[in-house]
């Protein structure tokens, strides 16, 4: 399974609206409702900088990046993401709903997840580089992605944010 796009070449890089259909057609298509497009040119860049095409129905499973030095941004382009933080027993300490231009950073350590709300959803997240599986420390108390307790907790959240707790 595909999980992400090619990384660009050269030193300048734009979304185009053919690379953003493509993006957006193989989320569409993707057991995982979603398709990422790294846009950092080498996998060892210090800043990894990535658009993620997103549909309702992903499943990131809550994870948090342990290293000193991993804080996250995410920037919704268009659409919109339900973004949910944990405490350390799996409970959501906060909701957010963050529309296109809506913006959240965390700092290291932080149990989070998001998820599309809305079809066609684009993000670009910015983390600290290079990415290796030190990076990321998945929640043990979260079901495994393709699980159907994942897909049934995805649903909760989106019906959750849709009525507006």
């Amino acid at each position: 399974m595909k999980l992400a796009l090619s990384n660009p070449e050269g030193e300048v890089f734009t979304l185009s609206p053919d690379l953003r259909e493509a993006g957006l057609r193989q989320s569409r298509e993707s057991p995982r409702r979603r398709m990422l497009l790294p846009i950092h040119r080498r996998q060892d860049a210090l800043v990894q900088r990535m658009v993620n095409f997103l549909q309702p129905g992903t499943y990131v499973r809550p994870h948090l990046h342990p290293l000193d030095s991993a804080s996250e941004t995410i920037l919704t382009l268009e659409g919109a993401i339900g973004f949910v933080i944990f405490g350390e027993d799996g409970h959501p300490t906060s909701r957010h709903r963050l529309e296109a231009g809506g913006l959240i950073d965390i700092e290291p350590g932080v149990w989070h997840t998001l998820f599309a709300l809305a079809p066609d959803t684009l993000i670009l997240e910015v983390k600290r580089g290079p990415y290796d599986d030190s990076d990321k420390s998945f929640a043990p108390w979260a079901p495994d992605e393709g699980s159907p307790e994942a897909e049934a907790l995805v649903r909760r959240w989106e019906q959750e944010f849709a009525a507006g707790e």
